[in-house]
């Protein structure tokens, strides 16, 4: 498992249970009893440091290359489902991965940010940073649940829109802005899960929904730690004071009214334990959709519109 330097004490208690396991019980010392020792010891420990991790450790482990991303959610999560590719305009864009399944039974419209999980699939997804097409095929796909009456669901990670030359000749900000446009037009259910990282506009643009969650050290924010200390310090060395000024953290998006609940993730991020995490995340989507289900579309859009509007105004007050 990749070892964040935060984590790097409890990694080395986690050390010696696997070097005690692998060892015969000689009778000096019972092995079981000594490894539950320690495994006590490491809890302890993992829970005292998640309960005080700053903003700019929560933002590694929303970056944990070993954390679930969109495709294994929906692997878990989703039922039957079948990837729709392509915006019918330019082509397809792998960053934005997204189709037609069914979660506990309710067949719905799903679509996320991918990051790839090794090289060849990071390479192959773009890191999770869409260009045009992708937020083109995402407009497609929510207007198509739209005219089918399918809920829609978005799970966002992504560092961003992808910046390059070429996104930005095929319209990148108009294709962002249209996504946006789409995500709060729609008169369907619609909830977002914030599963890793939110970044920018590219984040926004699928998460401009009825509900919004966040799993539990997620990060959701307008820019990146170190894309806002290059900014204002010239400098990315201090990523760690931005992201404590960009209050990008769950439970200060809560508290901001910008996020509307929180998902639990396992003792020592979802990492350690996708199954539980997947669980939980079912749960939350679950509750989220049933208070949507049965009511009028006008009233859903008017409501998530509404929502929206309030957050700037709350801003201006």
């Amino acid at each position: 498992m990749h070892i964040l330097e935060f984590e790097k004490p409890i990694a080395e208690l986690e050390g010696k249970i696997e070097e005690l396991r692998h060892l015969a019980d000689n009778g000096d010392v019972n092995i079981a009893e000594e490894v539950a020792r320690l495994q006590a010891k490491v809890d302890k420990l993992l829970r005292s440091t998640y309960a005080k991790l700053t903003p700019w450790q929560k933002t590694l482990v929303a970056r944990h290359p070993e954390r679930p991303h969109a495709l294994a959610v929906i692997k878990s999560l989703i039922s039957d489902f079948t990837p729709l590719a392509g915006d019918r305009c330019f082509g397809e864009d792998k960053a934005i991965v997204g189709g037609l399944g069914r979660f506990r039974g309710q067949s719905v419209v799903v679509m996320g940010h991918e990051k790839g999980h090794d090289t060849e699939s990071r390479l192959k997804h773009n890191f999770g940073m869409a260009k045009p097409e992708g937020y083109r095929k995402a407009v497609r796909l929510m207007k198509m649940a739209d005219q089918f009456g399918l809920p829609v669901l978005t799970l966002i990670d992504t560092a961003g829109a992808y910046p390059g030359v070429e996104a930005e000749a095929r319209g990148q900000a108009e294709a962002i802005a249209r996504s946006i446009e789409t995500c709060l037009d729609i008169r369907t259910p619609s909830v977002s899960v914030v599963i890793g990282e939110g970044g920018s506009g590219g984040a926004i643009a699928l998460a401009s929904a009825s509900s919004v969650l966040m799993l539990e050290h997620a990060i959701y924010s307008v820019i990146s730690p170190e894309g806002c200390a290059s900014i204002l310090w010239r400098s990315s060395e201090n990523a760690k004071d931005a992201a404590e000024a960009l209050k990008l953290t769950a439970q200060d998006l809560q508290r901001l009214g910008v996020i509307d609940q929180i998902v639990t993730e396992p003792l020592g991020g979802a990492h350690r334990n996708p199954e539980l995490t997947f669980q939980n995340l079912s749960a939350a989507i679950d509750g989220a959709l049933s208070e949507q289900m049965g009511v009028d579309g006008g009233v859903l859009r008017a409501r998530r519109r509404d929502k929206f509007l309030e957050m700037g105004r709350a801003g201006l007050a």
